[in-house]
């Protein structure tokens, strides 16, 4: 991949430096330092990025990604949600042991989409899973994130007892997978001062594990969403297997590509206030770009606080990515505007944002949905990651980015490896 500093990206393309920086401020590019400390750019990502803005990229289309190579790697799923992380480890080739989910809606949603698969609607705090001990290859999850009630002190295992990842590593011990997967949402890296993220990994480390993360931008995993997520791999200490952390593409998908013939569904509706305010809003653009007066009327207090607050009044960009998805898309700070209808985005759209394939039904009420669907793993996200698990378990590393095995749990959590980034 040839690399250009900003000022030839700039001359090759005939755009100004500022544009670049924008995108890059946007997430749709990233850059790396040089021995130099000069920053470079792809001039792969950044024609791309150039051609969807300016309408001349040859359309990759929004695509399920599912690999036809099976395999007989087992996983067991804690918080399975809708089924994001499974569906995706599924179509990466592993097999579906066991799912665990409290929600019924959730539960409901997974019975009626794979019925084959084996599902437990239950507290996970009331389940033993020792029978499942020396059966298993993964155990995965995306545990809720609670303040632990002994954080700092030490106590190691014991420190997360009361929180869900105690469970998590409850399971871990009982059943003993050669690897665990779990995945949060970036903010665990400085939960409680960072805090949280080392009693979890020296927790892992404690059970017999060898521990390894790093942030994932799904955006650059064939998901045209701007979300990233901590993911933690651990490895049982008796393999000595790398880690292996999917390596980011050189292109992403943008709104547009993943909307395209999208099926209609429900969705919720503005109030007529909201919407006279939204109209105002161009596409791309937040509350910055409403009038003065109607900025203060719609803003309130938060008018006058500092921070951009860029997710008040957003509209969408067809150009780009779509922002994070949340449980919510018509909820101040949280809006998902569509890029040309002043509407929120409806659950299909939410659906393909977040890469389920659209034959893949969701139960329950309205607000349940747009739920189930902002709580997923996007399924190509999980594509990825049980690629790598499975060539992680093959002794097969093609093409994934292998993490530094001299790396341990006790560094720091500032310490953070990103893809393509020197330490």
């Amino acid at each position: 991949m040839k690399k250009l500093t900003i000022n030839q990206a700039s001359e090759l393309l005939g755009i100004s430096p500022d544009l670049i920086r924008t995108w890059e401020k946007k997430k749709l590019i990233k850059s790396e330092k040089n021995h130099n400390n000069i920053r470079l750019f792809d001039i792969d990502l950044l024609q791309r990025v150039y051609d969807n803005c300016h309408g001349q990229s040859e359309e990759v289309g929004f695509k399920v990604l599912e690999s036809s190579q099976k395999t007989e790697l087992s996983v067991i799923e804690l918080f399975a949600g809708c089924g994001g992380m499974a569906l995706g480890l599924e179509n990466a080739g592993l097999k579906t042991e066991l799912l665990v989910e409290i929600d019924r809606d959730c539960v409901n949603t997974l019975q009626k989409n794979r019925p084959y698969w084996p599902i437990l609607q239950e507290d996970v705090t009331k389940i033993d899973f020792r029978s499942y001990q020396g059966k298993i290859d993964i155990v995965s999850g995306g545990f809720p994130c609670q303040a632990f009630s002994y954080a700092g002190k030490g106590k190691g295992f014991e420190d997360t007892r009361g929180t869900l990842f105690f469970e998590f590593a409850r399971c871990l011990a009982e059943v003993q997978p050669k690897i665990a997967l779990a995945e949060n949402v970036r903010g665990l890296l400085s939960h409680q001062q960072g805090k949280t993220l080392s009693i979890m990994l020296e927790s892992l480390e404690e059970l017999g594990y060898k521990p390894s993360y790093q942030v994932v931008s799904a955006q650059f995993l064939d998901v045209p969403q701007k979300r990233e997520r901590v993911v933690i791999i651990a490895v049982r200490n008796d393999l000595a297997i790398p880690a292996l952390f999917p390596t980011p593409k050189n292109y992403t998908i943008s709104l547009r590509e993943a909307l395209q013939n999208c099926p209609d569904s429900i969705g919720v509706e503005y109030n007529e206030r909201k919407k006279a305010i939204m109209e105002l809003v161009p596409s791309g653009g937040n509350w910055r770009n409403l009038p003065l007066e109607t900025q203060k009327k719609y803003m309130k207090n938060s008018f006058f606080k500092g921070g951009g607050r860029t997710g008040f009044a957003k509209r969408l960009s067809w150009d780009e990515p779509c922002l994070t998805i949340t449980c919510s898309p018509a909820q101040t700070q949280t809006e998902r505007c569509h890029p040309d209808e002043t509407r929120p985005l409806t659950v299909r759209e939410y659906a393909r944002v977040q890469t389920f394939p659209d034959e893949w039904e969701f139960t329950g009420s309205l607000t349940s949905q747009y739920k189930q669907i902002g709580n997923a793993v996007p399924v190509n996200m999980s594509y990825h990651l049980g690629r790598g698990l499975i060539r992680m378990l093959q002794q097969g590393w093609d093409n994934y980015t292998q993490l530094d095995v001299r790396k341990t749990a006790t560094e720091k959590v500032q310490q953070l490896v990103i893809p393509g980034l020197a330490i």
